[in-house]
């Protein structure tokens, strides 16, 4: 069809209001023509009103399935994100309660174990200054390398960061990666949480808890000064 013909057939079809008003005033002539009932997916019951044909019933029951599945979907997704916000507001409970730089690390280590059923958490810290017993030392600018230039937090697998979670590397399959600065003149980290499933993070997913676990991190870390 031409630009043309297409242009005159948009330009002369009926308008929908109009149409209605037609088919209202002219009933009789919907219930007499089988073929358009048909093709409509409609047909006329006992007492002479259209009803629903198969066609018709299959779209609405079709339709009916698509929506209890996505409300399903939603249900288990907030069900889901209530579960995942209880257990990080439990967990920031138990991270107040460290002693010291060395239980802070081991307190989120256990948060990321029996609370969320991860491999586990590491820390590491960047600078030539001695880091507290548990966590990683990085040289200067390596904070940049696993996570990006200036990014706070990274999802997914990321080869270069296995080293952080020492004899655990070889179970972690994905990782969850947030920007640590702690103590004045700031020094740069990285919260690592690692995952057994490849699916367990990945890169489309938002990191909001993520971070709030490293801002919890930070504000009770800077409690000690490192000796």
């Amino acid at each position: 069809m031409s630009d043309g013909a297409r242009i005159k057939t948009l330009d002369t079809a009926p308008d929908l209001a109009a149409l209605r008003d037609l088919i209202r005033e002219n009933g009789a002539l919907l219930r007499d023509d089988p073929e358009l009932l048909a093709d409509l997916g409609l047909r006329l019951d006992a007492a002479n009103l259209v009803d629903f044909g198969p066609a018709a019933l299959a779209r609405v029951a079709a339709t009916a399935k698509r929506e209890s599945k996505a409300r399903r979907m939603l249900e288990a997704t907030a069900r889901a994100n209530f579960s995942a916000q209880a257990q990080t507001h439990a967990a920031v409970i138990d991270l107040l309660e460290a002693r010291n730089h060395s239980d802070l690390v081991r307190r989120m280590d256990e948060v990321a174990t029996l609370r969320f059923g991860l491999t586990g958490a590491a820390v590491a810290l960047e600078g030539p200054m001695r880091v507290p017993a548990g966590w990683y030392p990085l040289v200067e600018g390596q904070v940049d390398l696993i996570l990006g230039p200036q990014k706070l937090a990274r999802m997914g697998f990321h080869a270069p960061a296995l080293g952080l979670f020492g004899d655990k590397a070889a179970n972690v399959k994905s990782m969850a990666m947030v920007r640590l600065a702690i103590w004045e003149p700031a020094r740069q980290g990285v919260l690592a949480f690692g995952s057994p499933e490849p699916e367990g993070f990945t890169k489309d997913m938002g990191h909001e808890l993520v971070d709030f676990l490293g801002r919890v991190f930070e504000r009770t870390a800077e409690r000690w000064p490192v000796l």
